[in-house]
């Protein structure tokens, strides 16, 4: 991974959550949603390069510090470090269980993964009234179910997540949801895993039919156009914009998790088309990263791109260029 802009992105306290152009809007200061995604793609690769150990601390002692006794986890912190809102279990606490559960799969450090479990488990007891963010917590129970089956605060998760989901009429309408609003891939990722670890094939079979349906919607000449920022509904325009490289990083983690549990390798090509929309195979023909510094670009718009280097954006690409090169060792 080429880590310079997450790097130049990242202080002592935090990852800077926007930019302006490549330099850090400081005065935005920083939130738990980009430090979890910095988290959860420093973890999937072991050979991050020298700089990775910093950026694990900074981290791992930001999302420690997010999170108060009862398990709920406050967003935003200012620049100077000052935490800023009431604690939730809104997107970010569930980001921050994915992150954790990240930790605890992939680290070689006994200790660190045993920290990152008991920050897991805390925040595991508490529940969400929103549906991403209970599949959020979902990708993060699943990464410890993986080295630890069984575990009763895993499953409760998952198990809460599945009773969420809405019975969906596959005939008509293939998605758990009125409309698609936005990381849409996570869903039917989290219905593949939920289903494996709880043994529903039922529910596995509806999270790859609900991938099918969002990748055929999202296909148009052979290349890949996400839904644009605001969402989606039957009877909209297609393509539109802007798309964000959100959608793109959360479609392409739900293929390679679809590739897991049915080894038909459709699902690598796909994951390729979602690298490629970064290199410029997308709608407006334009590099949507920065490869001298590993940057992801904010936005494809209708006139071009947003030059702005967020750390959504960059994880994003990152995210998606990692999967990409799994496709090669898998060929190899």
């Amino acid at each position: 991974m080429n880590l310079q802009h997450l790097s130049n992105l990242t202080d002592d306290l935090g990852l800077y959550e926007h930019c302006l152009g490549d330099e850090p809007r400081r005065e935005h200061g920083y939130c738990v949603d980009d430090v979890a995604r910095g988290l959860i793609v420093l973890m999937r690769d072991p050979y991050a390069g020298p700089d990775k150990q910093r950026l694990l601390d900074v981290y791992s002692a930001f999302l420690t510090e997010s999170q108060i006794p009862d398990g709920r986890v406050v967003n935003r912190r200012d620049h100077t470090g000052t935490w800023r809102g009431a604690p939730s279990t809104a997107d970010h606490w569930g980001r921050a269980l994915w992150a954790w559960g990240s930790v605890v799969r992939s680290s070689r450090d006994t200790g660190v993964a045993a920290e990152a479990y008991e920050r897991f488990r805390i925040s595991a007891r508490r529940r969400s009234l929103y549906l991403r963010s209970m599949v959020f917590a979902t990708l993060g129970a699943a990464q410890v179910l993986e080295v630890l089956p069984g575990n009763k605060h895993a499953l409760g998760i998952i198990h809460d997540t599945a009773s969420m989901l809405p019975k969906q009429d596959e005939a008509t309408w293939a998605w758990p949801e009125p409309m698609l609003t936005y990381a849409n891939g996570a869903i039917p990722e989290a219905m593949m895993l939920a289903g494996f670890h709880i043994n529903d094939d039922n529910l596995i079979r509806q999270g790859r039919h609900a991938l099918e349906w969002l990748w055929q919607l999202q296909i148009a000449a052979g290349r890949l156009s996400v839904i644009p920022h605001h969402g989606w509904m039957p009877g909209d325009a297609l393509p539109a914009f802007d798309q964000q490289p959100i959608e793109v990083a959360a479609l392409v983690d739900a293929c390679a998790t679809a590739y897991d549990v049915s080894s038909d390798p459709v699902w690598l090509e796909r994951i390729d088309l979602g690298r490629r929309w970064f290199d410029g195979h997308n709608d407006q023909g334009i590099s949507m990263h920065d490869p001298a510094t590993g940057a992801g670009f904010d936005a494809l718009t209708m006139d071009g791109r947003n030059d702005n280097r967020g750390a959504e954006s960059t994880t994003a690409f990152i995210s998606v260029d990692q999967r990409a090169r799994s496709i090669l060792a898998h060929a190899a």
